[in-house]
């Protein structure tokens, strides 16, 4: 049976967490209150030495040696130093330990490790010195010295690299020191000039990427460049490596061969990932959570994100505010998830399908916030399956296939690879004798309707002229871009 006391005292722990993750902002408070709150703690810690002494004796304190008021009083303080001890370490700790550190990002990476293991070798530690004629003062450190130093190396040589260190930490880290920077990178030669000219160091980059899963090959020495201010749409079929090229821009994967670069660094490193925002095509959000309350606690991890309010009113999500997430339907759940993307004023915004399961109201309404972010100055990074999608957002395009960039530039660039047109026409000839000509690729009748694909369109079309002098309703058109895809997706396979 559960004792109630444990009960009492854990469950309100359990509580107080659940409360500030919900209520963030309080952190700051006990940063600014972090000298009061363990100026208190240790007078209630001084009253409790006071009551018990340095070594205190159980029994005969909760005896009927010592007066009625001693238990209560002695319970109260040294519960209320608990808890003002939290405050107030957590308050220093904010204050003195919130920068940037690779030893304190590595200590805190080991510590889920170093909780979970350290006892058997406390246990045998004080075993094989219990009858060692040491004094404690001398027995104690020792004991925490040989404890950490058998643990960070058991960390660092059997645990961070491996599937252990993936299931405490979210993920393998390389066998170097943590933080330690990739390689600066050259810039690749653009097949198109940038969005910004030139001029400014690229947000993103990949270097002749290799990235493999076992023997398959996602990405094979694929060189590509996300510029300031451009939506970069990124295109390509099912296992293409359009997911694993945004994964190692993530820091969720590591190349086998080449560099990546985000912000010009590793990454890997989290302190270069609070620039950026993402919204994957398979998301899940706290299903009891309101819109308004999924963007408070998304926008409480950046260190300077837009108010609530502004980012509710520029996705105009007004209607689904105070509305769970359980209840939405789907595209209502994308518009939220798209919101929380970009909640942190992302200088890099990487949107995977974002407007699957979405009505065309709602797609246009995000393709307006889109083209409000670039025009302020943000970098997108878009993969979509609509090809409709990237023709009207896109500055450059990059086709994957098999691993490899097979196409790059501006949008108009890429269709002008494919040298197909597509000619419509009312005429009476027939299908398979159009067929013969030189220069036809397709050509298919729906009642009277012709529908031709060429490679010389004007030859064709001249010629179709003077074949059938009735020839009418007339139509040329150049090739889409989802045209140029296929074709080019053709060709690699």
């Amino acid at each position: 049976m559960p004792q109630m006391p444990a009960m009492i005292a854990y469950g309100t722990a359990f509580t107080v967490g659940w409360l500030l993750h919900r209520q963030a902002h309080l952190l700051t408070e006990w940063k600014k209150r972090w000298q009061l709150n363990l100026a208190v703690a240790v007078a209630l810690t001084a009253v409790c030495l006071q009551l018990v002494g340095l070594a205190p004796v159980i029994e005969p304190y909760f005896g009927a040696a010592v007066p009625v008021w001693h238990k209560p009083v002695y319970t109260a303080a040294y519960t209320m130093a608990i808890w003002f001890w939290t405050f107030g370490l957590i308050g220093a700790a904010l204050r003195f330990f919130s920068k940037a550190s690779d030893l304190q990002r590595y200590l805190a990476d080991s510590s889920y490790w170093l909780y979970l293991a350290h006892l058997p070798v406390v246990f045998l530690l004080q075993v094989l010195l219990m009858n060692v004629n040491l004094h404690w003062s001398l027995k104690f450190p020792l004991i925490l010295l040989v404890t950490m130093t058998v643990l960070l190396l058991s960390y660092h040589y059997m645990v961070r690299s491996t599937f252990i260190g993936k299931a405490l930490n979210g993920r393998k880290f390389p066998r170097r020191r943590a933080g330690m920077a990739m390689p600066a990178m050259p810039d690749p030669a653009p097949t198109t000039t940038p969005p910004n000219g030139g001029g400014k160091k690229p947000v993103a980059a990949l270097q002749n990427v290799t990235h493999r899963y076992g023997s398959t090959t996602a990405l094979n020495a694929v060189s590509l460049t996300v510029e300031p201010g451009e939506l970069l749409a990124v295109l390509g079929p099912n296992g293409a490596g359009k997911s694993t090229a945004i994964s190692l821009w993530l820091g969720m994967l590591e190349p086998d061969e080449g560099n990546v670069e985000l912000m010009g660094k590793s990454p890997l490193e989290v302190e270069n990932r609070l620039e950026i925002g993402v919204m994957m095509q398979e998301v899940s959000l706290a299903p009891e959570l309101r819109a308004r309350e999924q963007i408070e606690l998304t926008a409480s991890y950046y260190p300077n994100p837009l108010a609530v309010n502004e980012v509710i009113s520029l996705t105009q999500i007004k209607a689904l505010a105070n509305k769970r997430y359980s209840t939405m339907s789907t595209g209502q759940k994308r518009q939220v998830q798209f919101a929380t993307a970009i909640c942190g004023r992302p200088k890099l915004l990487f949107l995977d399908e974002p407007t699957v399961g979405l009505d065309i109201k709602s797609r246009e309404m995000m393709w307006q916030t889109i083209r409000r972010l670039l025009g302020q100055g943000c970098s997108i990074v878009l993969t979509t399956h609509y090809l409709e999608e990237a023709e009207a957002l896109a500055d450059r395009v990059a086709v994957l296939a098999k691993g490899q960039l097979i196409a790059l530039g501006s949008v108009d660039e890429v269709r002008s690879i494919v040298t197909r047109r597509q000619i419509k026409c009312n005429s009476s000839i027939e299908v398979d004798q159009i067929k013969q000509w030189s220069g036809v690729i397709s050509a298919t009748r729906e009642e009277n309707v012709i529908r031709i694909s060429a490679t010389e369109a004007e030859t064709v079309v001249r010629r179709l002229l003077d074949t059938d002098q009735q020839l009418s309703n007339l139509e040329i058109k150049v090739a889409s871009l989802a045209d140029a895809f296929t074709s080019l997706t053709e060709e690699a396979a």
